[in-house]
């Protein structure tokens, strides 16, 4: 596998810096409570199919109390469209519950807490660590799975693997942005079918490893 050297990865995220300077989750929300159910919802599903479900949801139930109050059935109901409805379901009635008898009502602030909460794994729980709590954590979803040894920035076929790798080899001042600008590369130049390499702003730098 061929790597990009630290002065191409340095050169890589000073074009993904210049083109877009704050990048921001596409889900819609607006506190850390709102962030954490929308990323649990998210699983197995686009951001813009959460968007639509929780623009029903919010106004009945943005924060966990008002979301304790509702039925299983009551959320059910209003995500069903996204798919998975029974499971998310549960664990966002369940969550709520625990934020409230647990964390005084307030979404933790750790990784190890976050991954208490029911539907809450490594990569939900990072999300909220760096989106929420302005860590330089490093989510790893199925596109940065995907193009990161393609790129040649991190070798790995777990998200485990590829999360370490992006958080050594990453210089600490891009961390904050980082997965954002991956995964919307991976969303919309780097795509599974049909790489837009003739558009690709890094293209003269990507190593393009047959993965």
């Amino acid at each position: 596998m061929n790597f990009l050297s630290n002065d191409e990865i340095i050169q890589i995220f000073e074009i993904f810096k210049k083109n877009n300077p704050e990048p921001k989750p596409e889900l819609n929300y607006y506190s850390p409570f709102t962030l954490l159910v929308s990323v649990v919802l998210s699983a197995q599903t686009t951001d813009k199919s959460v968007n639509k479900v929780t623009e029903k949801l919010f106004p009945l139930a943005d924060t966990p109390q008002k979301m304790a109050e509702l039925s299983q059935e009551q959320i059910a109901e209003i995500i069903r469209p996204i798919g998975l409805t029974n499971s998310k379901s549960k664990n966002i009635l369940a969550l709520s519950k625990m934020l409230i008898s647990e964390f005084d009502g307030k979404v933790p602030g750790t990784r190890e807490e976050l991954q208490k909460l029911p539907g809450v794994g490594r990569k939900t729980a990072n999300v909220i660590l760096n989106v929420a709590f302005n860590q330089p954590t490093m989510p790893v979803d199925t596109h940065l799975l995907r193009i990161s040894p393609k790129i040649g920035l991190a070798e790995g076929k777990t998200p485990e693997q590829i999360e370490e790798g992006l958080l050594k080899r990453i210089p600490k001042e891009y961390l904050n942005h980082a997965h954002h600008w991956l995964i919307l590369h991976g969303r919309y130049i780097c795509t599974a079918r049909n790489p837009k390499c003739d558009e690709c702003p890094i293209n003269k730098f990507c190593k393009k490893n047959q993965i």
